[in-house]
């Protein structure tokens, strides 16, 4: 089994949301008001007056047949719009209880 944690730009809240449908990836966790910086010359999204943007993560556990397509779709919705920003990062999972 694979975690993929996604963070993405609240702007983009519903397109993830309808993309883990798609995928039939019904269990995740979804953690709203997300404070960073990307490192790819992201601009900080802090909330703030002068960084009003905030950022939410997901974070699911899926099979690892499902990795690829999941990190393929991830990829097309930053494509989509490179401003905004989507990132995904994943990691094995050796036992769930």
């Amino acid at each position: 089994m694979k975690s993929v944690m996604i963070i993405f730009n609240q702007a983009n809240t519903e397109r993830v949301e309808y993309m883990l449908d798609v995928l039939k990836i019904n269990g995740f966790t979804f953690f709203e008001q997300v404070q960073g910086r990307g490192t790819n010359g992201g601009v900080p999204h802090r909330g703030t007056h002068a960084w009003p943007e905030m950022n939410s993560c997901v974070v699911t556990v899926v099979e690892d047949e499902q990795a690829p397509a999941l990190l393929e779709s991830i990829k097309k919705l930053d494509l989509r719009n490179e401003e905004i920003g989507v990132r995904a990062f994943m990691w094995n999972i050796e036992a769930t209880v």
